[in-house]
């Protein structure tokens, strides 16, 4: 693994003794020391409970900026770009002229003529290839990939860990930052931008600063997650969380074989939009009905889930795991899974995951599996 990429807050998760492992061609901790109170499960919790602090810095960073900068990207990506103003985010998707995902992302908008976009590691370079080639002259694609760092804070007290530091984000409930919107604060650090975005499907920040300064402020924020009985968090509980919420995950549940549509991400598209790739292809698949689609699993007896496990109906194959693990909210498998339409699978309804040719019982669950915080 001497070729991965290194977070620039590696040397700082080197002294939480991490496990590491590989992540869209980065090197990441997967969880931190059981023996000093980590594992994915107390992290899972401690983000459900309290707040949990992690390192996403491998995740892609694209400036896209010039005249006319949100029209450009507008008329790229699948999400309507005109709904949102400026210090707002949106999810959205580069789909292919076919429809497939190339990558999910989210743009943040900070003027007409200037947006960042966040596509997930693996994929960033390919997102910034798709514009460079479609953009006009007036417009600048940037790559800051390893230039910016970013470090998500997570959980019911997320707030007071920002403010404890200062990056107010106002009283909940009164005057603060509303969900999926960001604000620029000048610090001691440099520019620090605070965005009400996570993929853990509770309350929670993702922060954005110069890679240079990310070790300092990551110290300071965990000083004072812990102090509330906090902690900070590998990736392996990022993706227990992003699971039991029904967020999809690229190269699992989205990918250039598996449309939003099949993925009942239909949502993050602009459908009255006359222009962004994959327009044709998306609304012919929605106009026929898509011939396979997105559902939950949930375990009702012993046994975990993982991706790449058949599902089936009656005892018929009928589609595949895309994601599976243990729920540590719910203390038992959940899985998400692409089915025929054709098999009529509903919410409330049963089918079976063949786990090593063993029949495991399953409810049929339209995400999420809990309850939804973000607001």
């Amino acid at each position: 693994m001497t070729d991965l990429r290194k977070s620039p807050l590696h040397g700082r998760h080197l002294t939480l003794d991490p496990n590491l492992a590989e992540f869209g061609g980065w090197l990441m901790p997967l969880q931190y020391a059981q023996g000093n109170g980590g594992g994915v499960v107390p992290e899972h919790v401690a983000v459900r409970e309290v707040v949990g602090v992690f390192d996403v810095s491998h995740l892609g960073k694209l400036s896209i900026s010039g005249p006319g900068a949100t029209e450009f990207v507008n008329s790229c990506f699948t999400a309507d770009l005109d709904r949102i103003k400026v210090g707002q985010a949106q999810y959205t998707m580069c789909c292919a002229d076919d429809g497939g995902v190339v990558d999910d992302l989210i743009v943040y908008r900070s003027d007409t003529d200037e947006l960042l976009a966040v596509p997930n590691a693996a994929n960033a370079a390919a997102v910034a290839r798709l514009l460079e080639a479609a953009a006009p002259p007036e417009i600048t694609i940037r790559n800051l990939h390893t230039d910016l760092a970013v470090i998500a804070v997570q959980g019911p007290r997320s707030a007071e860990v920002l403010a404890s530091i200062g990056l107010d984000t106002g009283t909940p409930g009164a005057d603060e930052l509303g969900y999926m919107s960001f604000l620029d604060f000048e610090t001691v650090l440099g520019p620090v931008r605070v965005c009400r975005t996570g993929y853990t499907g509770e309350r929670g920040y993702e922060l954005i600063l110069g890679a240079e300064e990310a070790s300092a402020l990551w110290d300071e924020l965990v000083a004072e997650a812990v102090s509330l009985e906090g902690r900070p968090c590998g990736l392996g509980a990022r993706d227990t969380l992003r699971t039991e919420m029904g967020y999809a995950l690229h190269g699992q549940d989205l990918s250039p074989e598996i449309t939003p549509v099949q993925a009942r991400c239909g949502w993050a598209v602009g459908w009255r939009k006359p222009v962004f790739w994959g327009r044709e292809a998306l609304l012919a698949e929605r106009e026929a009905g898509p011939a396979r689609q997105l559902w939950g699993l949930r375990v009702t007896e012993r046994g975990v889930l993982r991706p790449g496990m058949p599902v089936l109906a009656d005892g018929n194959g009928v589609g595949i795991t895309t994601s599976g693990t243990f729920s540590p909210t719910l203390r038992t498998g959940i899985a998400l899974a692409l089915v025929d339409s054709a098999a009529g699978l509903a919410d409330g309804g049963q089918a079976q995951v063949d786990v090593r040719g063993r029949s495991l019982a399953c409810d049929v669950v339209d995400p999420p599996f809990v309850p939804s915080h973000v607001r």
